[in-house]
């Protein structure tokens, strides 16, 4: 999987449709992003804090700092903005936060990239009938010197026959039935949703080379 995602604009009510979800009184849906790279502050849904019901959304940042980390964060010199779902339980970077706090992750989409360094040609790869979904998500709450963030990762899994040949790996995408699944903690009967999406339900198409740049914003990047 590559380390950029793509998010268009998600009404309130939309998320309402498949969670028992709380919208934020008073504000707007986050706005859509185009050319999201890790350690970049992301939106995310999980279960309402203090054993509430329901769900709400957090401002996260894309790279997870597991909660035994207790050094200043400019000395993890290791990327963790992604897992592998098929060792998600065992390791120790992981699977305290696979095991209590688990949460979706919005996007419209992802990108990939093909051939040779210097002419790689970014491809977007998104669902054929929803323009929006979920993967599945893992985060912890990270704490040094007095302050706190939250931060995440997105699980993957072995790449289907329409990623295999730009990557191994691709994101855990969530059928909406499974959401709340998902966000149960106590429920451990989730390798199931460990599958690869299916191939016949995703879509890819070429993109605007210029999303290579993290920097570039815009609907524009992902336009057929």
């Amino acid at each position: 999987m590559t380390g950029r995602f793509f998010r268009g604009p998600v009404p309130w009510n939309a998320y309402g449709e498949h969670l028992d979800f709380i919208p934020p009184s008073g504000i707007e849906p986050p706005e859509p992003r185009y050319n999201i790279p890790p350690m970049s502050w992301v939106p995310v849904i999980r279960s309402r804090l203090f054993h509430e019901p329901g769900q709400e959304m957090a401002l996260m940042m894309w790279n997870l700092v597991p909660m035994w980390w207790n050094k200043p964060l400019s000395e993890k010199k290791w990327t963790s903005f992604t897992a592998q779902s098929e060792t998600i339980d065992e390791a120790p970077t992981f699977r305290g936060a696979y095991r209590y706090r688990r949460c979706l992750v919005p996007a419209s989409g992802f990108f990939v990239w093909s051939g040779e360094a210097g002419k790689r040609t970014p491809f977007a790869i998104g669902l054929t009938d929803q323009s929006w979904f979920c993967f599945a998500g893992i985060w912890e709450t990270w704490g040094h010197d007095g302050g706190e963030i939250d931060t995440f990762a997105i699980l993957t899994t072995k790449a289907n026959d329409l990623v295999g040949p730009y990557s191994t790996r691709m994101p855990v995408i969530l059928n909406p039935r499974d959401y709340i699944t998902w966000l149960d903690p106590p429920n451990k009967n989730t390798k199931r949703l460990f599958k690869p999406f299916p191939v016949e339900d995703m879509e890819e198409w070429p993109v605007d080379p210029s999303v290579g740049n993290i920097r570039n914003q815009g609907a524009n990047l992902i336009a057929r």
